[in-house]
């Protein structure tokens, strides 16, 4: 019976200090281990920075890393600029291509369709409607276009530029106009000086192979 009343009081007053408590603190912890992290915690509040907040506002005129500015305006005006003058500044390599190949199934495909005939998943099951195939004449779309859209967005397709770098863009760049040559029929556009490196390289290393076996 002493032992019973022992526990049921011993019982009672872990209870008592387990919930009582202010909402305002967190509560005692028994055997914490590793619950509390060593480093700060994102919109921690500690003493040591200015109002208390671990995340802080980037320092005035500081940029993301790898961020560059793109000087073409959201607007027609913009649109049309970037159709006519703005280039691919990369080079039309084969890694280039296949990079954007990957980065286009993830972002683009689902929407444009693998073939970039605008028959993608969305469409078919008409949860999209009127997505243009790349060959369409009437839009006529050019390098500079398609890193514009993606860069800002248009109509009911939303801006890609926060998923994917200033890189990543452009060797999407190149894919869709691979896709566009491949519907109209046209080759595949690869740098020429690029190539013919390729080849000289290929060539030297026959010229190496067959002066080893003559030996």
């Amino acid at each position: 019976m002493k032992n019973s009343l022992n526990i049921i009081v011993v019982a009672i007053m872990m209870i008592s200090i387990v919930s009582c408590k202010k909402d305002s603190k967190p509560n005692y912890q028994y055997m914490p281990n590793m619950y509390e992290p060593v480093g700060y915690e994102t919109y921690g509040q500690y003493g040591v920075f200015p109002g208390g907040q671990e995340a802080m506002l980037p320092a005035e005129g500081s940029v993301p890393r790898g961020w560059m500015p793109y000087d073409y305006k959201n607007a027609p005006e913009g649109y049309h600029m970037a159709k006519d003058s703005l280039r691919n500044p990369i080079r039309y390599t084969k890694s280039n291509e296949e990079n954007g190949k990957a980065l286009y199934d993830i972002y683009c495909a689902i929407c444009h369709g693998e073939k970039g005939d605008g028959k993608g998943t969305l469409v078919k099951r008409e949860k999209i409607l009127g997505v243009p195939s790349y060959d369409d004449v009437g839009r006529a779309i050019t390098e500079g276009s398609i890193y514009h859209v993606m860069y800002y967005g248009i109509n009911s397709m939303g801006s890609y530029a926060s998923q994917t770098n200033e890189n990543e863009r452009w060797q999407i760049v190149q894919y869709v106009q691979k896709l566009k040559a491949d519907l109209e029929g046209k080759p595949t556009r690869i740098d020429t000086d690029v190539v013919s490196v390729k080849v000289e390289e290929t060539a030297h290393s026959a010229t190496e192979e067959n002066h080893d076996n003559a030996h």
